[in-house]
C-alpha cells in the first residue's frame, strides 16, 4: 500500500488569520459578538474540538477579545489544549456560565450576539434565559451564516490536508480490492481497512466504514449484520479516515467476477453521472446545477426523477472538510454559487430497490479555473483501479 506524505498540520498563524477574518465578517452582519462550542468550529478557530458536556465551556468572540469560558477547574486542562487563549473567564460548580456570558456582553454593550450552531440546544435555552434577563435584552441568532461562509472556502494548506488523507483512503481502497474474496466477512474487511487506515498514518483508524454486499448493497448507508460475500455478489465499500481532522470519503463498487447486464449498464450510467456533474462544476455555477446535471443524465436512461426509484435517492453531493459533511452542498435548493477553494463530495448514487445499489463517490476542489478530482474515480466495474 502506498502512503502519502503528511503535509505540516495547520499552526496559530493560520487560525489567527482565520480569527481576523471572522472579526472583519462580524460588523458585516451586524454582529457585535459570536460564541464558539465545543465541536468542529473550535477545532477550526482554536486548534481542539475539547468536548461538550452538561458544564458549558466556549469562547465568547468580540471585536478586540476572545475570552475562553469554563469551569475554575478545567483551568490548567483548557490552558495546555487551546495556546492561543490568553484571556479567560471562570465559573464555580455552584454558578450560571450563562450569566456569566450574559454579564460580559452587557458590560461590553453588545447587542446583537450569534452562536454556534453546533450548540446543544440545552446550553442554548439557557444562554437565552439569561440574555433576556438582562434590562436591556440582547438579540441572538445563529452564526451559522458566518461561520459556513468562511469555512466553505479551504486554503490551499486545508486542500493539501485532504489529498493526503484522500490518497491514502484511495491507497486502502486498492489493498483490499486486491486482497478481498468470496467467504470473508463484512466485519473482518473492516478491521481490515481500519488496520490499513493507521499502518498509512491517519490520524486515526476509519473515521467511518461501510462494507456491503449484494442486496445490502441497495441500501445507501448498510443494514445491520455482518454478512459474508458470497461468490457473484457486488462489494460496496464506503470509508475514510482523518489527517489532522480533515476528512477523506470514498466510495467503490465493484465486482470480482461477472455480473448482469443490467448491473453493468447501471454501473456506466452512475460513472457518466458522476463525470457530468463535474464537468458542470464551474466557478459562480449553483451548486443546485451540479445536482440537476447528474439527475438530468439519470434520467435520459430511464431512472427517476427527482428522488424516485429506480434513481438518485440523495443528494448529489456535500461539502468536505474538518466535518466530513459541511455546508454548501450539491442539492436542489441551494444556489450557491461555487468558488475557488470549495471542496465537494460526487456520488449520484443509483439504487435498485432490494435489489442492488451502485455509488461511486469521490471528491473534488474548485480552482479559479475549474474543478479539479481529489482522487481519479473508478475505472471500471471490475477493474477499479485501471
Amino acid at each position: 500500500m502506498r502512503t502519502a506524505s503528511r503535509p505540516p498540520s495547520i499552526g496559530n498563524a493560520e487560525r489567527e488569520q482565520r480569527l481576523d477574518k471572522l472579526r472583519r465578517m462580524m460588523p458585516e452582519n451586524g454582529v457585535d459578538a459570536l460564541i464558539i462550542t465545543p465541536g468542529s468550529n473550535m477545532r477550526y478557530f482554536f486548534g481542539e474540538a475539547f468536548y461538550e458536556s452538561e458544564r458549558f465551556v466556549g469562547v465568547l468572540i468580540t471585536a478586540h477579545r476572545a475570552i475562553f469560558i469554563c469551569p475554575k477547574f478545567e483551568e490548567s486542562a483548557i490552558r495546555a489544549k487551546f495556546p492561543l487563549i490568553s484571556e479567560m473567564a471562570f465559573w464555580e460548580e455552584h454558578e450560571s456560565p450563562f450569566s456569566l456570558i450574559a454579564s460580559l456582553l452587557a458590560d461590553q454593550g453588545c447587542q446583537r450576539c450569534v452562536l454556534d450552531p453546533d450548540c446543544s440546544y440545552g446550553h442554548a435555552a439557557h444562554l437565552f434565559d439569561a440574555l433576556a434577563q438582562l434590562k436591556q435584552p440582547i438579540l441572538y441568532d445563529s452564526a451559522a451564516p458566518i461561520i459556513a461562509s468562511l469555512r466553505a472556502t479551504k486554503s490551499s494548506h486545508e486542500i493539501d490536508l485532504m489529498i493526503a488523507a484522500m490518497q491514502l483512503t484511495l491507497s486502502v481502497h486498492q489493498t483490499v480490492f486486491e486482497w478481498i474474496k468470496p467467504g470473508m466477512k463484512a466485519s473482518a474487511v473492516i478491521a481490515e481497512i481500519d488496520r490499513l487506515h493507521r499502518a498509512g498514518g491517519a490520524d486515526g483508524g476509519n473515521s467511518f466504514c461501510a462494507v456491503q454486499f449484494g442486496e445490502a448493497t441497495s441500501h445507501p448507508h448498510g443494514v445491520p449484520g455482518d454478512p459474508a460475500l458470497q461468490q457473484g455478489e457486488l462489494i460496496l465499500i464506503d470509508t475514510g479516515c482523518t489527517v489532522d481532522g480533515y476528512n477523506s470519503d470514498i466510495t467503490r463498487t465493484y465486482a470480482l467476477s461477472k455480473m448482469d447486464d443490467e448491473i453493468e449498464r447501471l454501473w456506466c450510467v452512475e460513472k457518466e453521472a458522476q463525470q457530468v456533474a463535474f464537468a458542470c462544476a464551474a466557478i459562480g455555477t449553483p451548486c443546485e446545477a451540479v445536482d440537476k446535471a447528474a439527475r438530468d443524465v439519470l434520467i435520459r436512461h430511464g431512472l427517476g426523477p427527482g428522488y424516485d426509484l429506480p434513481g438518485l435517492p440523495h443528494r448529489t453531493g456535500h461539502g468536505i472538510g474538518l466535518d466530513i459533511h459541511e455546508d454548501p452542498y450539491l442539492v436542489k435548493g441551494d444556489k450557491t454559487p461555487l468558488a475557488p477553494g470549495m471542496c465537494f463530495s460526487n456520488e449520484p448514487m443509483i439504487v435498485v430497490s432490494g435489489q442492488f445499489g451502485i455509488r461511486l463517490e469521490d471528491h473534488f476542489y474548485m480552482t479559479a479555473s475549474g474543478p479539479e478530482w481529489f482522487t481519479q474515480p473508478q475505472h471500471d466495474l471490475y477493474r477499479p483501479f485501471g
